[in-house]
């Protein structure tokens, strides 16, 4: 029942905007799974959700996010935050109230010249309440031929910070195919999802190396070999890595 202090109206326009969520995320759930039939492997770890994890993936499509999210059991999906761009989530009401109120993200703010807070902080305050994240550490999406881009530095930072936090790979096979950068329509594509065994910081390991071999165990997951990286990860402090 309203309080004192929440006015009937106010009650009814909250009850009414977490009722219409729901139904957008299972809206968004089932059109994942007719379009892609996405097909979850838990090759190194369980759907366990005694467990918190930084899921963290490959980044080529826009859907990334909603993929894993979708293959996740619903006890895990209402844990676990995907990390996005403030630009891209609050550009519009409609994308705002997705970002907001049906996938509940950690948003972070891209512009490094504009921000005022360290978006490690939002991050690390979403871990603390419990919930487990989605993050894609290249920071970006990658429309390059490379399998993967450089990591960003958050991976690291998130295992400096917080150890007992499981850091897991997790590769994404075909949605790029399904919804290539610039198109409007999706195409129909079995995709799969598969979650590695978690990747955790090795007694004075150092940043590049532990991205360094983070990536190792994200690629290792591809269904085909992948060739070999040209260069060691990209190890930039101040951008944690993200998604749109």
């Amino acid at each position: 029942m309203p309080t004192a202090a929440e006015p009937p109206r106010a009650a009814s326009s909250g009850a009414f905007r977490r009722l219409a969520a729901r139904a957008l995320g299972l809206a968004v759930v089932t059109f994942a799974r007719l379009l892609t039939a996405p097909h979850a492997v838990w090759a190194g770890v369980g759907p366990d959700p005694g467990r918190q994890r930084v899921y963290f993936a490959n980044h080529t499509s826009n859907g990334d996010f909603i993929l894993i999210w979708t293959v996740l059991p619903p006890a895990l999906r209402a844990r676990t935050r995907p990390v996005a761009a403030a630009d891209y989530w609050l550009r519009s009401g409609l994308r705002r109230f997705a970002g907001i109120d049906v996938f509940d993200a950690v948003l972070i703010d891209r512009r490094r010249e504009a921000r005022s807070e360290d978006p490690m902080a939002a991050i690390l305050a979403a871990l603390d309440a419990g919930a487990s994240l989605i993050l894609f550490p290249e920071g970006r999406r990658n429309a390059t031929e490379a399998p993967l881009l450089p990591f960003r530095s958050g991976l690291h930072r998130i295992a400096e910070a917080r150890p007992a936090v499981e850091l897991v790979p997790v590769w994404i096979e075909n949605l790029n195919a399904v919804l290539p950068k610039g198109k409007l329509i999706p195409i129909p594509l079995l995709c799969s999802v598969t979650f590695g065994a978690p990747v955790g910081l090795g007694p004075g390991e150092d940043r590049a190396a532990f991205l360094a071999r983070a990536a190792a165990a994200l690629r290792a997951l591809a269904p085909q070999p992948l060739p070999a990286p040209d260069s060691a990860p990209e190890a930039a402090a101040s951008d944690p890595g993200g998604a749109r």
